[in-house]
């Protein structure tokens, strides 16, 4: 009759391995091996508009756990919830990622990326180098102050709904349905698609 092999319980040289650490390891191989989908919406209208978005688009790359699988077209629109020509232009894009991060880090690196590019937050509404928005993650809905999923008002807004149609013609919006009805209801007045511009997908 054979020996049943020896166990970590009965090898006096083999230290267990703490229970949250296992949980640990286990927790972060699931997360590694299935990234979740997001849906950022990028806008700038201060300085080299074009430059900035690119800029944040390759600073998403290069972002551990996080891919950047499309880059809509360019559009450009009249700033919202201001009085007409008080503010320049927004060149606006959205891109859809894989991510392992969780929301709330994903947010975090939106925000660490619009200060790298000197953005200011003194007024409501005001212009901007860079504005970085989760859109939507997987299909996450969270009433969270700190990050509401989705974006509360991505639904009504046209320069979101239709760059985001470009990246993910087929996408739900949780909660509110298809971007393609969306886009219908709410129209494509004011969005000017820049067909002279465009922004690279990252190698």
């Amino acid at each position: 009759m054979s020996t049943p092999p020896m166990n970590a319980q009965s090898d006096p040289t083999v230290q267990p391995v703490p229970a949250s650490v296992v949980a640990q390891v286990d927790a972060a191989d699931v997360t590694l091996s299935n990234p979740r989908r997001a849906v950022l919406a990028l806008g700038s209208n201060l300085g080299n508009r074009l430059e900035t978005l690119q800029g944040a688009i390759d600073a998403l790359e290069d972002t551990p756990g996080l891919r950047v699988k499309a880059v809509s077209a360019v559009y450009e629109t009249e700033p919202w919830g201001v009085e007409p020509g008080s503010q320049p232009t927004y060149f606006n894009a959205v891109v859809l990622i894989k991510t392992t991060l969780p929301p709330g880090s994903l947010l975090e690196r939106g925000q660490a990326i619009e200060e790298a590019f000197d953005r200011v937050r003194d007024e409501h509404w005001g212009p901007r180098t860079i504005d970085v928005d989760i859109l939507a993650y997987a299909d996450v809905v969270s009433d969270d102050p700190q990050l509401t999923l989705p974006h509360p008002r991505a639904h009504e807004r046209a320069f979101v709904l239709v760059p985001w149609h470009d990246v993910e013609p087929e996408a739900q919006v949780p909660g509110h349905g298809a971007v393609t009805a969306l886009l219908a209801e709410v129209g494509q007045d004011g969005v000017a698609a820049r067909a002279d511009l465009e922004l690279r997908l990252p190698e």
